[in-house]
Parts: C-alpha cells; structure tokens; sequence
C-alpha cells in the first residue's frame, strides 16, 4: 500500500497587486497599506521555505515588487495570467462561483490552478498546497505540522474566523481544486477535503481588518511587517498605539 505520508510539498502563494490589495486596512492604515501587503507576503514566504517539508514556493503575481521580494527571499515567481486567457467554463470549480466580491474572471482560483499545473509538472512526486500570502505572524514548525497532517487526497486548514481557508494541499497526483472566496471552508468541505483540527494558530490567522492585525501581532509577526509597523508607529509593533 501506499505510504499517504508526502515527504515533499510545494506551495502555490498568490498575492495580488499591492496597489489594490488589503484594502479593508486602508482606513486604519491609508499611507501604508501596500507595505504591508508587501510584507505579509514576505514573511509568509519567507516562514514558508524555512519548513524542511516544503521543496519550492512558487508565487503567482504580476506585482514587480513582489516578484523581487520573493525572488530574493528563493520562491519562484510565475506570471499571473491574464482573465483573458483564461479557459474555465462557468461549471468549473474554479469558476467565478467561488471568488470573492469584485474578483475578476481570471482571479484567485484561476491562479492557483496555473500555479497547481506548473507545480505538478515540474515536481511530480510531491504534494501541491496553495497558501494564503497574508499570514505575517505564520510560524514555520506550524506550517510543518500542518503539512505533516495532509494525509487525505485533500486537505485544507479553517481560517481563523472559522469561515474561509488559509491552506488547502492535495497530494501527489491529486487535483488541487481550489475554490477560495466568500465562504471557502464550506466549499472545500462540500467538495471533499478534510479540515485540520490542530492548534496552528499561526496558520489560521490571516490580515484582512486591523483588528486581524493586532491579534497577529499579539502572536508574533515576522520582521518585514514588524518593521513596516516601527514605521507606522514609531515605535516597535505590539505598541499600544497599534490599530486594533
């Protein structure tokens, strides 16, 4: 029988221009949104490629300062595809059914998919993962727990709010079919993978509100966004000051 352990992962990250991204944080944080964008995704990859279980991360962008942040961090970058090329059809799980508000044809899950192929192709033998870039605070030994428990065809983790996904992986062989959006957990639930029930609150927790990012400072961000904030503030993130 076959060992369902993966002993290899690559992740799939896609993070969107930072010009438009996070945009519920613009109030809180109208001067410095796209840096922190920027540096959640740093940090994110950056915790993800120190995981002895993770091969490679390839990031899916068409944002030129991304591409050079996690290029020089050693994720690969593969050019985002543009919504006209893409080649779902409306029954398609990637189809615009389970983006979220104002994602165009050729978003999210359409993302993941070209990354997905790119990723198989290239490593066959290893597992495939999509990760949220948006995990400032995700530490590396949770994400490797994570992974080590992806023992289903798929697998997926419950955000921390308890209604989206930060991790979906599928093993070896096994289509991703991501359907991320407005209600994602459940999709990923009706379509098959198995959630995760492990104390990774490192991996739950996404920024999408600064009330998001004072509880993922509360557990520990990584230096980018650590240094964005010392900016923001003045002073080192964790400050009473921080936007909650």
């Amino acid at each position: 029988m076959e060992d369902v352990q993966v002993a290899a992962w690559i992740l799939v990250v896609p993070v969107k221009r930072t010009a438009i991204a996070k945009s519920r944080l613009a109030a809180a944080y109208p001067q410095h949104r796209p840096e922190l964008a920027r540096a959640f995704a740093a940090d994110t990859i950056s915790a993800a490629l120190a995981s002895p279980l993770v091969r490679a991360v390839l990031v899916v962008t068409d944002d030129p300062q991304v591409a050079a942040d996690v290029a020089a961090a050693g994720a690969r970058v593969v050019p985002d595809l543009p919504a006209a090329d893409t080649q779902l059809g409306p029954d398609s799980p990637a189809a615009p059914a389970y983006l979220g508000p104002g994602q165009p044809v050729g978003g999210l899950n359409e993302a993941l998919v070209h990354g997905a192929a790119l990723a198989a192709a290239e490593f066959p033998g290893a597992g495939v993962a999509a990760l949220s870039a948006d995990l400032p605070a995700l530490r590396t030994d949770e994400l490797t727990a994570a992974l080590t428990a992806c023992v289903s065809d798929r697998s997926f983790v419950i955000d921390q709010p308890g209604t989206g996904t930060t991790l979906l992986a599928a093993r070896p062989g096994v289509a991703l079919d991501p359907r991320f959006g407005v209600g994602s957990a459940l999709a990923h639930q009706a379509s098959g993978a198995v959630p995760l029930d492990l104390p990774i609150p490192s991996v739950r927790r996404d920024v999408d509100t600064a009330a998001d990012l004072a509880d993922a400072v509360q557990l520990g961000v990584g230096p980018r966004t650590a240094e964005v904030l010392a900016i923001v503030f003045g002073a080192v993130a964790g400050s009473d000051g921080l936007a909650c």
